[in-house]
Parts: C-alpha cells; structure tokens; sequence
C-alpha cells in the first residue's frame, strides 16, 4: 500500500467513527439511553459508566440480573481496589446508588391511576 493509499485509508476510518459517533444511538453507553434515566440518576450513571467501563463492558454489570445491595456493595469494592479502574472511595455511593436504581427501582412496578397504593 503506498503512501497515499494509507493516508486515503486514515481519513476514510475517520470519517466512518465520526458518522458513527454523530448517530442517535451514540448517546446509549452500553446499551442504556440516558434519556430514560431519570434525572435523579444521570449524574451516577456518568460515573458508574465512565468508571466501569475502563475495566469490562457497561452490559457486564447491567446484564447480570443482579438485585442484591449487599452483594452490589462488595463487587463496587472490589472493583475499587483494581489499579486502572479509578474508582474512589467517594465514587462508591454514586455507583451504588445508580446500581440500585438500575437493578432494584427501575424494575418495580409504578401504580396505575385510582391505584391508592396501599
């Protein structure tokens, strides 16, 4: 491949990851749109996402069907003491809270209209 062609091929790759990147769906950061978060737990996402993922893929923990907070709080933990994950002492509560939402919360049924809830 001469010179050229390498060069040619750089801009290509380019501009594909730019029409990419520039897509609806770019703003699902392992599979989950923000806009579906409710506000309350878009700032914990951001962490849990820019965190979590410099180790495994977003799917690994949201996929995993679990529910437990006692469990959440020991894998949090763990994952926290991996050098290259970054996750401080004081990241842990937003995570957990966003892991709560996400595997416990969200799950719940909301009350229909006339449901008195009790």
């Amino acid at each position: 491949m001469t010179g050229l062609r390498r060069v040619a091929a750089g801009v290509a790759a380019a501009v594909l990851v730019s029409a990419v990147l520039a897509c609806p769906s770019a703003g699902r950061e392992g599979g989950l749109n923000v806009s579906t978060i409710p506000p309350a737990f878009r700032d914990d996402y951001a962490l849990f996402a820019q965190r979590c993922s410099k180790c495994h893929s977003l799917s690994r923990p949201l996929e995993s069907g679990i529910d437990d907070d006692i469990f959440w709080k020991a894998y949090v933990e763990r994952m926290r003491r991996q050098p290259a994950s970054g996750i401080s002492i004081a990241d842990e509560t937003p995570i957990l809270r966003f892991l709560h939402y996400y595997s416990v919360d969200r799950r719940r049924p909301t009350p229909t209209a006339g449901e008195d809830g009790g």
